[in-house]
């Protein structure tokens, strides 16, 4: 299987009996006339679009299920053509007529379909295997319009889920339709966000183009932001809070602690049946230090196994203090109740993330040789 962990250059991997491209009329057209295009799925809040706007990408689409997502979408990006509808209604439709746009002619397919359970590689029946998942309606959007390049971003989990075997089937299916593959996880806080977060990348690139472009990761920054470079002057937001109690707790916490750091005949009947979780207890009680990066943020701020206090406060980040670990500007702002807000945030790629990885796809498709 063609899928590699290196940053080696795609094209280095080599397919026999290469034929001419059946897309070449369309793919150097105007090549130097237009930002490269792109069509994203499972859009949520908009930190991959943003951040791929920030590389130099022209949205073509984004597709979204959740009404209060789309409405950010929206009410930011007026003139993006966002698609508040099921994917599953839309990736059996004629797509290149539904965008507008010969097949081919896509420079980039973007997004993470959610990981479902899945692993039929065994049966290796292709795009069958993966049926009744998201991940479906992502491979056929890709089936159908064939784009130059995708990006498929997930949970680094996904490389090891079922044993392996899911991402096996994906890959699978990514080469059965033509494409070169290679993938890395990526930690945003090496790209100048300040949170640990890991995401899985994979990289295709379509087979007929793979002599002609050459794909790099981006490489680390030498600089890593910590929650004090990003925190000061963070602009009011709503924002929960704890209960009278907990706060109380989280009063003792010194920050970069958690629950070893405080007495016992307090940890353990605020912890309950956690308390004998073992290696689980962690994330409980947890404060932040503003001398270190944000761990990961998540989609609700106050989760007794995955606790996130502020630094300086016995309260969780506010919902603009969240954004800003996920690195969205302060001018880009969420719609609906407060926790849909917090869940839009914290399911977002980070959008330095994003631009990093844009950047480098953006200067793979730029190798592409006119008349090709």
């Amino acid at each position: 299987m063609l899928v590699r962990d290196e940053t080696r250059h795609i094209s280095s991997i080599r397919t026999d009996n290469r034929k001419k491209s059946p897309y070449g009329q369309h793919v150097s057209k105007h090549r130097n006339a237009a930002k490269p295009t792109v069509i994203e799925l499972f859009a949520g809040g908009g930190g991959l679009a943003l951040g791929l706007e920030r590389a130099g990408f022209h949205s073509l689409g984004l597709v979204e299920l959740d009404k209060d997502a789309a409405a950010t979408l929206r009410h930011n990006r007026p003139a993006w053509r966002v698609i508040n509808e099921d994917i599953a209604d839309i990736s059996g439709l004629d797509l290149p007529t539904y965008f507008g746009i010969p097949r081919g002619t896509l420079d980039l397919l973007s997004g993470g379909a959610p990981c479902q359970s899945f692993s039929y590689a065994g049966n290796r029946r292709g795009l069958e295997d993966a049926r009744g998942t998201l991940f479906y309606h992502y491979a056929k959007f890709l089936e159908q319009l064939q784009p130059k390049m995708f990006l498929f971003e997930n949970v680094r989990g996904l490389k090891t889920h079922d044993h392996g075997r899911t991402y096996q089937t994906i890959t699978d299916i990514f080469e059965r339709m033509g494409y070169i593959l290679t993938n890395r996880v990526l930690n945003a806080w090496d790209y100048g966000v300040a949170q640990k977060r890991e995401r899985l990348i994979t990289i295709g690139i379509r087979r007929d183009l793979a002599d002609h472009v050459t794909f790099s990761f981006p490489a680390p920054h030498t600089y890593r932001p910590v929650l004090r470079d990003i925190l000061k002057d963070c602009p009011p937001s709503e924002g929960a809070q704890y209960g009278a109690e907990k706060r109380d707790i989280f009063a003792l916490v010194p920050p970069g602690g958690y629950w070893r750091d405080i007495p016992e005949e307090i940890a353990k009947p605020y912890m309950k049946s956690c308390w004998y979780m073992g290696g689980g207890r962690t994330g409980i009680l947890r404060r932040l230090s503003l001398d270190e990066p944000s761990l990961t943020v998540l989609t609700s701020p106050s989760q007794k196994q995955t606790e996130r206090c502020h630094p300086l406060e016995p309260r969780p980040f506010t919902v603009r203090e969240n954004a800003r670990c996920q690195s969205f500007p302060d001018d880009w702002e969420f719609c609906g109740s407060m926790m849909q807000q917090y869940k839009q945030v914290g399911n977002a790629v980070p959008v330095g993330l994003a631009y990093e990885i844009g950047r480098a796809i953006r200067t793979a498709l730029g190798e592409l040789k006119c008349g090709h």
